[in-house]
């Protein structure tokens, strides 16, 4: 077996130099974003740097120059590599909708289990965005009938990219629609991640957020309340609300949820131990 030392693949000597610049501009994860910013300039994988000696073109470099100073301003690594994993899928990502994330795969989680004994159950996806959470449902729930509603256009065009990336279109279907408003029903399952920043939290956020995802995606006070109320008019009886919060807000929409009638409330916590998703049931 021959063993590389990593000072000698010109790869590694590339993820060096650029982990370094991109410490040098404050970006979280350095050496992470590196890897991924020259394993997507050099079209290679991220475990090929560590043992494929290959030279790269002055194209190359030109190219991931171009990638690391995008970085360096602080646009998001997924905006720039242009797509991004979620469960079992790997989505195309832009600025025209939020980038999926980790604390939302407990969501799609806590969606399966609840449709996990229904044969063929419907459910809606209320502010489907890249359509993240209406794909990986019915990706990994063949019988699910999902449909997606978003009031932004750019968004559904996206969401469209990634049905058809996904070869979900027969199963999954897209609205033009404020919330609820349109969807029908009734539904097994409403579902939604919707905007829960507050306007005055708008200057503390990240760059990456604050300069790059769409504010109408991040910005939003009483939605998820909204969403609540109106999901008791399309839901079946027995059927599950789930929705996602800011860290923080778990108890006030659990109490809510209380308050409307839901009946098994429950707050689960994302990866980190937060309370992060919240979830009950229309009465039988």
């Amino acid at each position: 077996m021959t063993v590389i030392l990593e000072s000698r693949l010109p790869a590694l000597t590339l993820v060096h130099e650029t982990a370094a610049r991109l410490a040098d501009a404050a970006v979280p994860s350095p050496r992470v974003d590196a890897e991924l910013l020259v394993a997507h300039a050099l079209q290679l994988s991220r475990s090929d740097l560590y043992v494929v000696d290959i030279e790269p073109s002055e194209g190359a470099l030109r190219g991931l120059r171009l990638l690391v100073d995008r970085r360096r301003s602080r646009e998001p690594l997924a905006y720039i590599l242009g797509e991004w994993g979620f469960r079992r899928l790997t989505l195309a990502v832009d600025g025209r909708a939020l980038i999926p994330r980790p604390e939302t795969e407990t969501v799609v989680e806590r969606c399966l289990v609840h449709l996990r004994d229904r044969l063929r159950p419907a459910v809606v996806d209320v502010g489907t965005g890249s359509g993240a959470i209406a794909l990986a449902i019915a990706a990994e729930h063949p019988g699910a009938r999902v449909l997606g509603v978003d009031s932004s256009l750019a968004a559904l065009s996206l969401a469209a990219e990634n049905r058809a990336r996904t070869g979900l279109d027969r199963r999954v279907t897209l609205l033009d629609g404020n919330l609820l408003d349109g969807a029908g029903g009734p539904f097994d399952l409403v579902v939604s991640n919707p905007p829960y920043v507050s306007p005055d939290e708008l200057d503390s956020l990240q760059p990456e957020i604050r300069l790059y995802e769409p504010r109408e995606a991040v910005i939003g006070v009483g939605l998820a309340e909204r969403i609540a109320a109106d999901a008791r008019r399309v839901l079946v009886p027995g059927g599950r609300l789930v929705l996602e919060c800011g860290d923080g807000q778990a108890a006030g929409l659990t109490a809510e949820l209380a308050r409307l009638g839901y009946e098994d409330v429950l707050a689960t916590p994302d990866l980190a131990g937060r309370d992060r998703v919240v979830e009950g049931s229309r009465p039988a």
